[in-house]
């Protein structure tokens, strides 16, 4: 049985998308050449990649001469923005305020990072 293709972006996928958002636009050559050596990747696995992204939604592609040059349609604030939600609807059951509690029972918060937080809540409120 085939598995569920993610809502979200996989960490591969955000990988390629990374050098796709800091480029613009880029080859498989491209991405390949980006791409960290250690382990190399295969040309077959980042032209895969790519064509799971575009079925996703997160890239188009046109003819380059001889190769295809793929292009971000998602911006990276509109994937995370997809992530954040998908987080929240998945394990905070549609609560965004019990993400933003167990983030701030889990990292160190001190007084000062909290009152910037207030204000920032306070000014969000206002607009």
């Amino acid at each position: 049985m085939a598995r569920k293709p993610s809502e979200t972006l996989t960490a591969a996928e955000l990988r390629l998308m990374d050098i796709l958002w800091a480029n613009g636009s880029a080859t498989v050559n491209e991405i390949m050449d980006a791409l960290p050596q250690d382990p190399p990747l295969a040309y077959n696995t980042v032209l895969t990649t790519l064509r799971i992204l575009e079925r996703k939604g997160y890239v188009t592609h046109e003819k380059n001469s001889r190769a295809f040059r793929f292009t971000p349609v998602v911006d990276h604030r509109q994937a995370s923005q997809s992530a954040v939600r998908y987080v929240v609807r998945r394990f905070f059951r549609d609560s965004p305020k019990a993400l933003v509690l167990r983030v701030l029972e889990d990292q160190n918060v001190g007084p000062r990072q909290l009152r910037r937080l207030k204000e920032m809540l306070e000014e969000s409120s206002v607009q």
